[in-house]
């Protein structure tokens, strides 16, 4: 939605190297390595954008590793810190917890001294475990179920990325009191079942005694976009310590964009694929 029309170019972050600077911008040098969340276009060799929509690399953090945080750690750190504002000592449940965002906000959680359960096929249990978060097999049952046998008051928080019919048990899964932050769409089909899952989010919420919130990175930097300048050099200082890891599974040349779109879209992808120029 926040697209031109299409044929279009994708790509909705980017690493690269200052190329050439308009005749008012200060701050930047030709040379100089900066990140942008761009939304798209993306999958290009040359990029043209307003400068305040770059932000300088560090040193210490690799062109692979900072294109591949700009839209998955900086959505997870938004929710956990902005949305839902978590403290240390509760705990979350994750859904989609062995992709790109779910690996991130495991992280993020451990960091935070937040207990996390990572919702995600059984073949993909060690990548959760290996996150510090206790797998939950969201195919052996309902999803509050499953979780409240680990924890029968239910958890603090849910971070759900699935959506659709899949919001009411996240819900069943919290605490009385506890906060629902819903992102991703991707199980919301059309516009009477997305106007469903936002009624379920904030009012089915409400109704059992629970807090439900959206959440879009998109929808909060076009509205805002001093946040994410404020929180992606929070995440590259996390990455120059080395106390996150973006978890790249595989790189693919730009001109292999088709195939690591197919790869991503079969859904087997553990962390993240990223675009590099070779």
């Amino acid at each position: 939605m926040y697209a031109p029309k299409i044929p279009c170019v994708p790509g909705y972050e980017i690493a690269g190297v200052v190329d050439a600077i308009g005749a008012d911008v200060t701050g930047f040098a030709v040379g100089e390595r900066v990140a942008a969340l761009t939304v798209y276009g993306g999958f290009a060799e040359v990029l043209v954008r307003e400068a305040e929509h770059f932000l300088p690399i560090p040193d210490g953090v690799s062109d692979r590793d900072a294109a591949a945080v700009i839209l998955n750690y900086v959505t997870a750190w938004q929710m956990i810190h902005r949305v839902a504002k978590v403290q240390a000592g509760r705990t979350a449940l994750v859904t989609g917890a062995a992709g790109g965002v779910g690996t991130a906000a495991l992280q993020l959680l451990k960091l935070a001294g937040v207990k996390a359960y990572g919702a995600a096929s059984a073949a993909k249990h060690d990548i959760v475990r290996s996150l510090g978060a206790a797998p939950i097999d969201y195919r052996a049952g309902p999803i509050d179920r499953l979780t409240r046998s680990l924890e029968p008051d239910g958890v603090d928080y849910v971070f759900d990325a699935i959506g659709g019919a899949f919001i009411s048990p996240c819900i069943g899964a919290l605490r009385r009191g506890g906060m629902l932050v819903a992102f991703g769409f991707l199980g919301a089909p059309g516009k009477l079942g997305q106007a469903a899952m936002f009624a379920n989010i904030f009012i089915g919420s409400r109704l059992r005694g629970r807090h439900g919130k959206f959440y879009g990175i998109t929808m909060l930097y076009r509205k805002n976009p001093q946040p994410l300048r404020e929180d992606l050099p929070k995440i590259f200082a996390l990455l120059a310590e080395k106390k996150i890891d973006p978890l790249v599974s595989r790189t693919f040349s730009l001109l292999e964009a088709k195939q690591a779109l197919e790869v991503l879209a079969a859904g087997s992808v553990e962390g993240k694929i990223v675009l590099t120029e070779g």
